[in-house]
């Protein structure tokens, strides 16, 4: 029989990631031609495709012609990207020029995804004007990576967005669900940073930007340039995790708030407040309060589900 196939098609980059999963979710259940790409857990859901190799990059563009791309696929962990420089490059940069160079080829909108971390902090919030200047080698390469796609295709989209958390596969998928382990073993104290103000956002929030962003592009085709976006709710790892305790009415004074700034890894930006005026004055957003997105994210982890339940039931 005939299966209706949506007309609008959208390839994701990193969909087998935190974010990627739940953008490709959100395009997909919206009557969009959703097609993925991974690299390490791909099968057998999505396409396995490297990004360093150009000609593999090439073939699936050119074979599936989507209107629009969401590059989601990066090396995101500033750690890792300070002990692994060369590589972090090749993805963060390197693969985003190429891909962009392969979108302008078919004429298709790409929204390479970025980070607030192209700021130093020091005077917040940042508009998509102001000038950014990076603490750490990630934060570098990030944009370094948004250079390149502008350069190379200007149709392009840009989204900057802070730390992102949500239905995770393991909790250290996300820096702000790594915490829930401290927060329900409360037989043992636990530093806290309490110096760095952040903005956690439900990655189901940034997938409903990126799918309205490229909705309104469609019917206008000024969309394009740098975009933020970010939930409102400023807190350091120290409130998320008295919010995480009191979200599943567990004890928090076993936390313990560190109101230095951390002299372990990569620098770190204080605050990197992200004004996200310009999308919402397009009408483009969504945002899930943090008790309600983070109870819903890390319920499956929770260790005694059992005598919880009444509380929640």
């Amino acid at each position: 029989e005939d299966v209706d196939i949506p007309s609008r098609r959208v390839l994701i980059t990193g969909a087998t990631g935190l974010l990627g999963r739940a953008v490709f979710k959100e395009f997909n259940e919206n009557n969009w031609n959703t097609v993925g790409c991974g690299y390490r857990r791909a099968q057998p859901r999505f396409e396995h495709i490297n990004l360093l190799d150009s000609i593999a990059v090439h073939d699936i563009i050119h074979d599936f012609q989507p209107h629009v791309i969401v590059h989601c696929a990066a090396e995101r962990r500033p750690d890792v990207v300070e002990g692994q420089p060369d590589a972090a490059s090749q993805l963060n940069v390197a693969a985003s020029a190429n891909l962009a160079k392969e979108a302008a080829g078919v004429g298709a909108f790409l929204v390479y995804i970025s980070t607030d971390y192209v700021f130093d902090g020091t005077s917040p919030p940042y508009k998509e004007t102001d000038v950014p200047n990076p603490l750490n080698l990630y934060g570098k390469t990030k944009l370094e990576g948004e250079k390149a796609v502008l350069e190379n295709n200007e149709e392009t989209a840009v989204l900057r967005i802070p730390v992102l958390y949500g239905e995770v596969e393991r909790l250290e998928e996300s820096a702000v669900t790594v915490m829930f382990d401290k927060v329900q073993f409360s037989n043992k104290s636990a530093n806290m940073d309490h110096w760095q103000q952040r903005f956690p956002t439900n990655v189901k929030d940034v997938a409903a930007v990126c799918r309205q962003l490229a909705e309104k592009r469609m019917l206008d085709p000024s969309i394009k340039g740098t975009f933020h976006w970010s939930g409102n709710e400023q807190m350091t790892k120290y409130e998320m995790a008295c919010a995480i305790a009191d979200a599943f009415n567990l004890p928090s004074s076993h936390l313990r708030p560190i109101t230095d700034s951390p002299v372990v890894g990569a620098l770190r930006p204080k605050n990197a407040q992200l004004d996200c005026s310009k999308l919402e004055m397009l009408g483009i957003g969504q945002r899930t309060p943090f008790r309600a997105g983070i109870k819903e994210s890390l319920w499956p982890f929770l260790v005694d589900k059992r005598w919880r339940q009444t509380v929640f039931h």
